[in-house]
């Protein structure tokens, strides 16, 4: 019950807010709600406050008990929803699919998947040592179990 009202809030907030986007929602036994979001630039402290607002000033704490918290997806969380990616082209991604795991900036970003590109030290073809070759692979987002943002420091 409450479940449905916190979503049917949410989306009349977020059709307000097309930049922003839902993740998750989840409620507890306990009424704990819990929202995450993301958007298609970085989602601020005041976005996330917009948000908790619309939804809890239009639910009754006289009728139901809840606590509510409205987050934004960390810069560690996995990519889940493929609106995700495209702010992060141009940065690193360490993608894991069924067969692989490959680490590489994220160059392109389709309706279909993704283009990851990166330099790799191979033998020659021809004599002795290595050589550095442009690597380059497109991944369908139907393939990924994990994609995250690699952070460098």
């Amino acid at each position: 019950m409450i479940k449905e009202k916190v979503e049917e809030l949410l989306y009349q907030a977020l059709n307000q807010r097309e930049d922003l986007f839902l993740i998750e929602v989840t409620v507890g036994g306990d009424n704990s709600i819990r929202i995450v979001l993301d958007g298609d630039h970085a989602v601020t402290l005041n976005d996330c406050m917009e948000i908790s607002r619309a939804v809890e000033h239009n639910l009754d704490r006289e009728e139901q008990d809840f606590s509510l918290e409205v987050t934004s997806a960390g810069a560690t969380a996995p990519l889940r929803l493929p609106r995700q990616y495209q702010k992060h082209v141009g940065r690193n991604l360490k993608v894991k699919t069924n067969d692989d795991t490959i680490e590489g900036k994220l160059s392109e970003v389709n309706e279909t998947g993704v283009t990851l590109t990166w330099k790799s030290r191979e033998p020659k073809p021809v004599g002795k040592g290595k050589h550095t070759v442009q690597k380059e692979e497109t991944i369908s987002f139907a393939a990924i179990r994990e994609a995250k943002v690699v952070l460098k420091f």
